[in-house]
């Protein structure tokens, strides 16, 4: 038993560190994997793309821009659907539907707790004691105030501009109460083929060219006197007809089946994040690096709203780059109860404890088993000691 505490500590000495947007993750050669940390204020998500290889490409454009000539687009770069990824947006969507409607069932038998004093969320009936509560305004023990939590703690919605044609000119900041908000994988799956009658978009018949650098829209235009936005509600986001929230929608999940609930939405978790990241691939989403800002589409908006690290060199608007799934649908992490009927989590056993996404650790604990992506995460192979053999483990 001594051993196989030793060894799970010496495999977490050995590490390397790889670093992704919502914080970093180290992994080692025996599978032990650093748990997740958030990034500090001051510092930058890393690039998804290499600086190096963002250069070449406006080299290339540069040289395309003095060469005055045609370049042919392939779709979606040219205004035209990827036929073979609308059955992924709508199973994307559909599976988004599930999650929602499973979570919200089980988080009535299993609570969530939060700290509102610094947002750190617990799953599970008794609230940990770790004492991780660095902000303001928090108790000199570091110790969490817990209070009460729901479905918007484990699934934050990240929202973005719902664009009528996601190739026309960004959103300007006068604009930013005019256009709607909607969650930012509704808008992706929108733009990947799913019509929505309340978010009308532009689908085109033919497609656009490049030539010199600029899009060549040859499709018919509407006459003068028609508006080409004539079916679209003039609402802002601030008197939106509903809140797009899809719990409600599906009512097939039997209440009391508790595990099952938990199994499907373990499944609607994983095939709502495989499905946009397959529609990342060719539907380009630009993410702020300093701050959670969204938007879905070839380039971000020009709403300045930055209040991220050094915003007034930019003049509040944010530093746009290439985004990742964890940026689109970002996972909350949460410390993993192995024994949900005696889960007591203490302070000074901490870097025993593993960590999982909240929804996941709430599907965990009904009952679902987690993937094995998640297995490393979890470290259940690391025996957690008694309090009084803390000092014996080397």
């Amino acid at each position: 038993m001594f051993s196989r505490r030793v060894c799970g500590i010496l495999r977490n000495l050995d590490a390397r560190f790889v670093f992704y947007s919502t914080g970093f993750v180290a992994e080692s050669g025996c599978g032990i994997v650093e748990l997740p940390r958030k990034l500090k204020r001051s510092k930058r998500k890393p690039w998804v793309t290499s600086i190096n290889e963002l250069k070449r490409r406006a080299r290339l454009e540069k040289k395309e821009r003095i060469l005055v000539q045609e370049a042919t687009l392939s779709p979606p770069e040219n205004g035209l659907l990827v036929k073979a990824l609308v059955p992924v947006a709508h199973q994307v969507l559909s599976a988004r539907t599930e999650l929602f409607s499973c979570a919200s069932k089980v988080a009535n038998r299993i609570p969530i707790q939060y700290c509102r004093l610094c947002g750190e969320v617990h799953v599970g009936n008794i609230p940990h004691k770790i004492r991780t509560c660095y902000v303001s305004g928090s108790q000199k023990s570091k110790e969490h105030t817990w209070e009460r939590g729901g479905l918007e703690h484990i699934l934050p919605i990240v929202k973005s501009f719902h664009l009528y044609d996601r190739l026309e000119r960004a959103v300007s900041h006068n604009e930013r109460l005019e256009v709607d908000r909607i969650p930012a994988i509704v808008e992706l799956c929108i733009q990947a083929g799913v019509d929505m009658p309340e978010y009308p978009t532009r689908r085109r018949e033919f497609p656009v060219y490049r030539v010199a650098g600029r899009l060549m829209d040859f499709e018919k235009r509407f006459p003068k006197d028609e508006t080409s936005a004539k079916d679209i509600n003039g609402f802002g986001f601030w008197k939106s007809p509903r809140e797009f929230c899809p719990v409600l929608k599906c009512q097939d999940v039997a209440s009391d089946d508790v595990k099952g609930l938990a199994v499907r939405g373990m499944e609607a978790w994983e095939n709502m994040r495989s499905g946009a990241c397959k529609l990342m691939q060719k539907y380009a989403v630009q993410t702020c690096g300093y701050c959670p800002e969204l938007q879905v589409g070839p380039k971000g908006h020009r709403v300045r709203q930055c209040q991220a690290f050094k915003h007034q060199m930019r003049d509040g608007q944010h530093a746009w780059q290439e985004a990742t799934i964890d940026d689109l649908v970002p996972p909350v992490f949460v410390w993993h109860v192995r024994d949900p009927r005696n889960g007591i989590l203490v302070d000074a056993l901490k870097r025993y404890y593993g960590k999982l996404p909240a929804v996941v650790e709430l599907f965990a604990q009904a009952g679902a088993r987690a993937g094995e992506n998640y297995t490393s995460l979890m470290r259940e192979d690391v025996v957690v000691p008694d309090l009084e053999e803390v000092n014996l483990v080397i």
